[in-house]
This record gives C-alpha cells, sequence and structure tokens, in this order.
C-alpha cells in the first residue's frame, strides 16, 4: 500500500495516484481555497479510513466504483456515532462527492450511488457582520498595534480590502503586486472556480494600499505576491486572522469580528444603504442568488433590533 502525503492514509496504489490528480485538479483548475482542500481531504481521508475498516482492506478503485448506497448511508452513521454535527457531516458528504464526481469525469469509474445520498439538512447561520461603527474602527486602529508599522499598514490594507470590495480572504491574498489598483477604479478578482468579476474600488482602499506597499521592506515584483509576511513570501491566511484576532482584543471588538466578517460587513452595509440584491450578489461573486438573500435576514434582523430600541410600543413591550 502507498500513503499520498496530502492525506498521510495508507490506501491502495491506484487510488493513492488518483488522489494525488484530485489534489493537483481542485488546487490548480478549481482554485480551491487552502481550507477547503484541507477540509476536503481530511473527509475523504476519514471515509477511507471507514472503507477500510467495513472492507476489511484498504479500498482500491473497484472497490469506489462498486460502493453501494447503503455503504455511503452507514459511512455517515458511523460519523453521527462519533459525534459530528449535521454541518460537519454535510461537508463530509461534499466533500466525498466532489472526488467521486471528478472521478467519473475523468473516466476512471462511474458509482451512481453516491448522487442518491442525501446530506443531512444543515440551516445556515444568519452572517454576523460589524457594525459600521466598529467596522470604522477597525481599519482605523489596524496599523497601530504594537508591531513593525510596515505590518500594520499591511494589515489595514488588507481589512481594507476585505472590507471596501468584498473579497474573500483567499481572493485578496492571491493577488499580484501589479494586480494592486492603486490607479484603477475597479479591480478584477478571480473567485471560485476560477470565475472573475469586477469590483469597484474606492479611495480609501486605493490609499491604504498605497502606504502599504510603499513601507514594505520587502521587494514586491510584478508577477509576486501583492501581501507578504516578515520575511517576504505570501502572507498566510492564518498569520492574518491571528492580526485580526489581536485586534480584535486590544479593541474590545465582538468574537464575530474576523476577516469573513468584513465581506459580511461589505455586503450588509451595502443592502442597508439600498443596493439592489442583484449586484450585490454580483459584487461577491456568488453563484445562486439564495446565498446572497441571507443577508436580507440580517438587515430585516438589525431593522427589528432599531425598532425594539426606537418605538415607544416596543419599549414599553405589549402593553395597552
Amino acid at each position: 500500500m502507498t500513503k499520498p502525503p496530502a492525506l498521510g492514509y495508507s490506501c491502495a496504489p491506484d487510488v493513492a495516484a488518483v488522489l494525488e490528480e484530485w489534489r493537483r485538479w481542485l488546487t490548480s483548475e478549481k482554485t480551491a481555497s487552502p481550507h477547503t482542500l484541507r477540509a476536503y481531504q481530511g473527509d475523504v481521508a476519514a471515509f477511507l479510513s471507514f472503507l477500510t475498516e467495513h472492507l476489511g482492506r484498504a479500498p482500491s478503485l473497484n472497490d469506489l466504483g462498486g460502493a453501494k448506497l447503503g455503504d455511503f448511508r452507514a459511512w455517515l452513521a458511523a460519523r453521527a456515532g462519533e459525534g459530528a454535527i449535521a454541518a460537519s457531516r454535510a461537508r463530509a458528504v461534499s466533500g466525498v462527492r466532489n472526488l467521486f464526481r471528478w472521478l467519473d469525469r475523468s473516466g476512471r469509474l462511474h458509482n451512481p450511488a453516491i448522487g442518491l445520498l442525501n446530506a443531512p439538512k444543515v440551516k445556515r447561520p444568519i452572517p454576523r457582520p460589524l457594525t459600521v461603527d466598529d467596522a470604522g474602527i477597525l481599519l482605523a486602529e489596524s496599523s497601530d498595534i504594537p508591531q513593525a508599522p510596515w505590518v500594520g499598514l499591511r494589515d489595514r490594507a488588507l481589512f481594507t480590502l476585505l472590507y471596501g470590495c468584498g473579497l474573500r480572504m483567499d481572493e485578496a491574498l492571491r493577488l499580484t503586486r501589479a494586480e494592486a489598483p492603486l490607479d484603477s477604479d475597479t479591480l478584477r478578482v478571480t473567485g471560485k472556480g476560477s470565475k472573475q468579476r469586477d469590483v469597484p474600488v474606492l479611495p480609501a482602499v486605493r490609499q491604504a494600499l498605497a502606504a502599504y506597499i510603499e513601507a514594505c521592506p520587502h521587494p514586491l515584483p510584478a508577477s509576486g505576491p501583492l501581501f507578504v509576511g516578515v520575511r517576504g513570501d505570501r502572507l498566510n491566511d492564518r498569520v492574518a486572522r491571528l492580526a485580526m484576532q489581536t485586534l480584535r482584543q486590544l479593541l474590545g471588538l465582538p468574537d464575530t469580528a474576523t476577516p469573513h466578517a468584513l465581506r459580511h460587513s461589505f455586503a450588509t452595509h451595502l443592502l442597508g444603504g439600498g443596493a439592489d440584491l442583484r449586484a450585490i450578489q454580483d459584487l461577491l461573486g456568488h453563484a445562486s442568488l439564495s446565498t446572497t438573500q441571507r443577508y436580507t435576514d440580517v438587515d430585516a434582523e438589525q431593522l427589528l433590533s432599531v425598532y425594539e430600541t426606537a418605538h415607544p410600543r416596543a419599549r414599553r413591550g405589549n402593553r395597552s
């Protein structure tokens, strides 16, 4: 048996080979984020571990092709028995289904049973954006935390870009120096599935980027990454998240203040300002309008909060 380094899991040689090809496809063609890649690989590893115990041997491609609906259901039942919540099980189905679809499209095998498997129903949580005031405080203070000045300017530029343009973290960190919109009113972003979209760039975003680039002590060649770490290599998303965590603690912001919350804030604040839902969908790069419609729930929740705080009848409860 062969142990593929991507999964760290023993499996039959033919499975190990296709898993490596699948990983390369996710990385190069689907441009999956590091988080998605880790999640999919971990879920597939857990599925193969279950099959090994279920079959009494490391599964081969023939075993994957011959897996029945009952086998997939037994795997999900085992995950539930291990304490995996519905959201984790639904994500696991997504990862394993992605592998089987790729195997089918690439002509390796065809297994219709995976398409009949129903993933657990998961109610998507309402996004938790920052308030307009908290977003302003975060961006104003992000360059003043006690560290190298240029690092603070880098963090401010990154967070201003996430909030000002509604980018995902991985979309921002993939930008090259040449793509920095210093002299442009728009930025072309490559999102999920290599789909591109153009987003407007506010003057505040251009100014924050220019200040960071001028202060950065490392060379930033045109084809190299725009955002770099202290050693000059591409900025790691964990470092950016840690910077946000530090800011959150120093500024007394809620635990929901994360880099991705800046994207939520972008959408919610646009909606609150009267922006069209379809326009927000295009700006965020959502494939489905239903994904964007989650922000209407946020806006309605905020309106209800304002009503309950401000309306005289609401303040007195329902007394009449």
